[in-house]
C-alpha cells in the first residue's frame, strides 16, 4: 500500500471529513491520495493561512466533535499556516496540520548550513509552542503510527493543534496492507469524562453548597464550558432557575439568551453584565481563564463584593493565577455539570431582588448608545437577532469593532453560535473561517468584518463562490482601521497616518461582483433588514458592504485603569 493511500484511510477513519489545501509538489501525493479514496473532501483555497482558520471552523462548528484538516507544502506553505495553527493553540480546537518536506535524502541534517533541499524549513521547531505535538517523520514505518499518536494528542484532554511534517519520499513509499488494520476495531469516540480526582469531588460539593446559600449568586461562562455535551442541558437548568450567569468572549459564543443570562462582561462587555460580576456574593468561574480584557487592569476590584470566587478549570496552571480563587478546582467543566444536574440543585437561598435588579438593570442599560449614527452597530445585531430567530445560524467575526459590536450586542437562540478569534485576536479570520463552518456544518453562515480585516483574506470569496457556499459575507466599511485609529485619537493627539486615509476605500461590492458573488451596498437600516430577510429567504453567496463612515469606536468601552462597572461614556 502507498503511504499517501494509508494516510487518507487513517485520516477517514478518525472521522475527518473535510479538508483544506492549497497544492503544491510536496503534497501532490497526499493530496492525490485523498482525493481518490474520496471520503474526506479536499476543498482548494487560495492561501494556506485560509486553509488553517477554515480547519479550525470546522472544530468549532462541530463543538470539537470532528477534527479540523489542513496540508500546505514545503516551505512558504507551511509558514502560512502557522497563524492559523497559533489561532487554534490559543482557543483550544483540535486540528491536524499536515507539512510536505523535501525528500529524506535532501534533508540538512546536522550539517551547519541553513538549507540543502529546495524549500526545505523546519516547520516542526517555528510550531513547537504552539502545538501539542508536532514532528518530522524520519521513516516509513513510523508514519501511521505517530499520525494516529497525534490525532489522538489533538483530542485528548485539553484539546489543541498537530502538525505532521512528511518527506516527499516517505509519502510515496510502499507499506505493509496490515499497517491500517488497527481502525477496524478502533472506536473513534473522545474520553469527555476522564475520572475525577476525590479532592476535586469534595470541592465540586462545596461549590454546590455555596451556590445554594448565596444571597447574589453568579455564574461566568468562559470557553471551556461551551463545548461539553452538558452543556445545554446545565444552562437551560440554570435558565429556568433564573440564576444569573454572564460570559466571557468565548464563552458568550454559544450562551443562548435565556432568562438570567446578562452577556459578555469586561472591557468591552455589557453594562449589567459588569454590575453582575460586581455585585454578586458567589461566583463560580465556569473554564475562564480572566484575562485583563474580562477583570480590568486592576484585578483587586474585579468582583469586589464578592465573598467566594470558585474557578474551575482542566488546566491546572490557570487556576489561582490573575485573579485568586477562594476555591481552585482542578477539573472539567462536564464533571461540574453532572454534578450539578444530579444534585437537582432545587434548593436556593438567593435573595428575592437579585434576579429582579439584574433585569431591570438590563432592560434599561442595554440599549442602542449610537444614536448619532447614521447606521447603528448595535441595531443591525437587532436586525440579524430578528430575522435569525429560531434558525440554526453560525455568526463568524473577524477583529476589531465588528468583533466587539458582535460580542456585546448579538443574542443567540438555542442551536446558535459566534465564533470569535478569541486569544489570537487574528485580522482575516472571518471569511475563511466561514468556509470552514460552512462545510462543516448544514447551516447558513453569517461572516462579519471590517473594511481592515476584510482584506487579509478576501481572495477566499472566490472559493465561497466556487463552491456556491450559503454564506452571507458582511463587510462593515468604515474607511479605517476603526479601533486602532479610536486608540490613537484618544492617546496620541489623533496621529492616524496608519489608520486612516482621508476617506480612501476599496469597493468591496465591486470586488465581489469580480469573485460572481451576489453584492449590495447598505447605506440605511432599512436597507439592511431588506438584505438579511432577502437572504434567510434565499441563501446563496452574498457579500454586503455596509457604509458607515462615521462608526469609529465601541460603546460602551473601558478606559485602561477604571473598574469594569464604569465603562465609558457615563459609567456607572
Amino acid at each position: 500500500m502507498k503511504a499517501s493511500d494509508a494516510i487518507a484511510k487513517v485520516l477517514s477513519g478518525n472521522n475527518v471529513t473535510v479538508g483544506f489545501e492549497l497544492i503544491g509538489g510536496m503534497i501532490a501525493h497526499l493530496v492525490d491520495s485523498i482525493n481518490v479514496l474520496g471520503e474526506t473532501k479536499l476543498i482548494s483555497l487560495h492561501h494556506e493561512q485560509a486553509a488553517a482558520f477554515a480547519a479550525g471552523g470546522v472544530a468549532r462548528a462541530t463543538n470539537n466533535n470532528s477534527i479540523g484538516l489542513a496540508l500546505g507544502t514545503s516551505g512558504p506553505g507551511a509558514t502560512n499556516l502557522v497563524t492559523g495553527i497559533a489561532d487554534c493553540w490559543l482557543d483550544n480546537y483540535p486540528c491536524v496540520f499536515i507539512t510536505g518536506q523535501v525528500n529524506t535524502y535532501e534533508l540538512k541534517g546536522h550539517r551547519n548550513i541553513r538549507q540543502q533541499g529546495f524549500q526545505e524549513l523546519d516547520i516542526v521547531s517555528i510550531v513547537k509552542s504552539i502545538t501539542k505535538y508536532s514532528t518530522q517523520i524520519q521513516r516509513k514505518e513510523d508514519l501511521i503510527p505517530e499520525l494516529q499518536k497525534a490525532i489522538d494528542i489533538s483530542t485528548s484532554g485539553r484539546p489543541g493543534p498537530v502538525l505532521i511534517d512528511i518527506p516527499m519520499d516517505l509519502q510515496r513509499a510502499e507499506l505493509n496492507d496490515d499497517v491500517i488494520d488497527y481502525l477496524n476495531s478502533r472506536k473513534h469516540c473522545f474520553q469527555r469524562m476522564p475520572n475525577i480526582s476525590e479532592k476535586s469531588e469534595k470541592q465540586i460539593e462545596e461549590a454546590l453548597l455555596c451556590l445554594s446559600e448565596a444571597k447574589k449568586p453568579l455564574f461566568l461562562i468562559g470557553g471551556g464550558a461551551v463545548n461539553e455535551p452538558s452543556f445545554d442541558r446545565w444552562v437551560e437548568n440554570i435558565s429556568q432557575l433564573k440564576i444569573p450567569h454572564v460570559a466571557s468572549l468565548k464563552g458568550s459564543e454559544k450562551t443562548p439568551a435565556g432568562d438570567g443570562y446578562f452577556g459578555l462582561i469586561g472591557a468591552y462587555g455589557t453594562r449589567t453584565a459588569n454590575h453582575a460580576i460586581q455585585n454578586a456574593d458567589v461566583i463560580i468561574v465556569l473554564g475562564s481563564r480572566l484575562d485583563v480584557r474580562q477583570t480590568g487592569a486592576d484585578v483587586n476590584d474585579f468582583a469586589r463584593v464578592a465573598k467566594k470566587i470558585i474557578q474551575i478549570d482542566l488546566d491546572s496552571e490557570q487556576l489561582n493565577n490573575r485573579v485568586k480563587g477562594h476555591v481552585n478546582i482542578h477539573a472539567t467543566c462536564e464533571q461540574f455539570f453532572h454534578m450539578y444536574l444530579r444534585s437537582g440543585n432545587s434548593k436556593l437561598n438567593t435573595s428575592p431582588d437579585w434576579f429582579d435588579t439584574l433585569e431591570s438593570h438590563w432592560k434599561n442599560k442595554f440599549v442602542n448608545e449610537y444614536n448619532e449614527l447614521t447606521i447603528s452597530p448595535f441595531n443591525l445585531c437587532s436586525i440579524l437577532s430578528k430575522r435569525f430567530a429560531k434558525q440554526p445560524v453560525h455568526f463568524v467575526t473577524d477583529v476589531g469593532n465588528n468583533q466587539m459590536w458582535i460580542a456585546h450586542s448579538l443574542l443567540l437562540d438555542n442551536e446558535q453560535m459566534i465564533h470569535h478569534s478569541g486569544g489570537l485576536g487574528a485580522m482575516g479570520f472571518s471569511i475563511p473561517t466561514a468556509i470552514g463552518v460552512s462545510c462543516a456544518t448544514d447551516c447558513n453562515v453569517v461572516s462579519i468584518s471590517g473594511d481592515g480585516g476584510a482584506q487579509l483574506n478576501i481572495q477566499e470569496l472566490d472559493i465561497i463562490a466556487r463552491e456556491n457556499l450559503p454564506i452571507l459575507t458582511i463587510v462593515v466599511n468604515n474607511e479605517s482601521l476603526g479601533m486602532v485609529r479610536a486608540f490613537q485619537e484618544m492617546y496620541f493627539e489623533g496621529r492616524n497616518q496608519s489608520t486612516y486615509w482621508k476617506g480612501y476605500s476599496s469597493s468591496f461590492v465591486s470586488v465581489s461582483k469580480a469573485y460572481n458573488m451576489n453584492s449590495l451596498l447598505i447605506e440605511s437600516e432599512q436597507e439592511f433588514d431588506d438584505a438579511i430577510l432577502a437572504f434567510v429567504r434565499k441563501p446563496t453567496p452574498t457579500l454586503l458592504e455596509v457604509v458607515m463612515r462615521d462608526a469609529r469606536e465601541c460603546k460602551p468601552r473601558l478606559a485602561f485603569g477604571n473598574p469594569i462597572d464604569q465603562q465609558y461614556p457615563c459609567g456607572d
